[in-house]
């Protein structure tokens, strides 16, 4: 059976808890990937922060005024509207990534067993593992992709 470690992405991109929101949005969009851990300064994974996080605290702040439940902007929004949804968007992007991450994150072990660590994702319905060392420092991650990819090779 294969490990953790044989199979994540390392090295793992990452966030720190005082990183911008932006500055997540800009490292997600250039990478094409839905989330990250977040680690501290002894790169000891905190949190995680992913693309439903960022969009659910959009939506808690309004920075999308007007808009229905596919999301898009409503098509009579007025001008001062748009003026609200660039001050969303400000704010937004000024969030420290610490006030919107989740906190609540699961993480396994370089020699967990790729079918454990396939029955935490599902059982906890989670698209991300962070992999960590006996110090619990971030070695890599683990996602669905990669755990497609397992599959797929054996």
């Amino acid at each position: 059976m294969q490990t953790a470690k044989e199979i994540m992405t390392k090295p793992a991109l990452s966030a720190r808890e005082t990183d911008t929101v932006k500055a997540v949005l800009e490292l997600l969009a250039e990478k094409r990937i839905s989330g990250v851990p977040v680690v501290n300064e002894d790169e000891i994974v905190i949190g995680v922060i992913s693309d439903t996080d960022i969009i659910r605290y959009a939506h808690q702040i309004s920075v999308v005024p007007l808009s229905n439940l596919s999301g898009w902007i409503s098509p009579y929004a007025e001008i001062s509207d748009l003026a609200s949804m660039r001050k969303g968007f400000d704010l937004l992007h000024r969030t420290d990534v610490s006030q919107i991450m989740t906190k609540k994150v699961y993480t396994v072990h370089e020699d967990a067993p790729a079918n454990e660590v396939a029955e935490l994702m599902n059982r906890r319905k989670i698209n991300r593992v962070p992999v960590v060392d006996s110090d619990h420092k971030l070695k890599g991650i683990l996602t669905r992709s990669d755990m497609v990819q397992c599959m797929a090779n054996l």
